[in-house]
């Protein structure tokens, strides 16, 4: 009996690290307005605090998916993956490949208001560093963001 638990709770891990890696980009840029949508009706404070909460209801695919909220300067407002990334400017940062991946997400709001960008960053289901695309989108001064890693 306890070695069907085990490969039942081994094999219901693996299928929901196979499920995290399948968000699509419609999902990922609904959650970012989803969140925005909940920041406008329950305001600013009440969203980040939501996003920063691991498990919260901005948090999907086995918390691969996960909103984040930078500030037109580069730091971090809320974090899908907790509130250790809070408060962390981030401007300089770069991938493993040097790309300022921060700088080019802030261009792309100040420019655009919203789109998709590509870099580098460590998964949290995999722990590796893996392809990333996020989608962002500016309101209130505040670039809400959410990505998926590319296969």
């Amino acid at each position: 009996m306890r070695n069907n638990c085990f490969v039942f709770a081994l094999a219901s891990a693996f299928a929901v690290c196979g499920w995290a890696q399948d968000a699509t980009p419609a999902e990922t840029e609904s959650l970012v307005k989803e969140a925005i949508a909940f920041a406008k009706a329950s305001g600013k404070d009440a969203a980040i605090k939501e996003i920063t909460k691991v498990g919260g209801k901005f948090h999907r695919q086995g918390g691969a998916l996960y909103v984040f909220i930078y500030d037109l300067d580069g730091k971090v407002v809320a974090h899908g993956q907790g509130p250790a990334k809070v408060g962390v400017n981030q401007l300089n940062a770069k991938d493993p490949d040097g790309k300022e991946f921060v700088k080019e997400r802030i261009q792309l709001a100040k420019s655009k208001g919203k789109g998709w960008h590509d870099y580098k960053f460590r998964n949290p289901v995999t722990n590796k560093m893996e392809n990333k695309t996020s989608y962002i989108e500016v309101w209130n001064g505040l670039i809400f963001g959410a990505g998926i890693y590319k296969k």
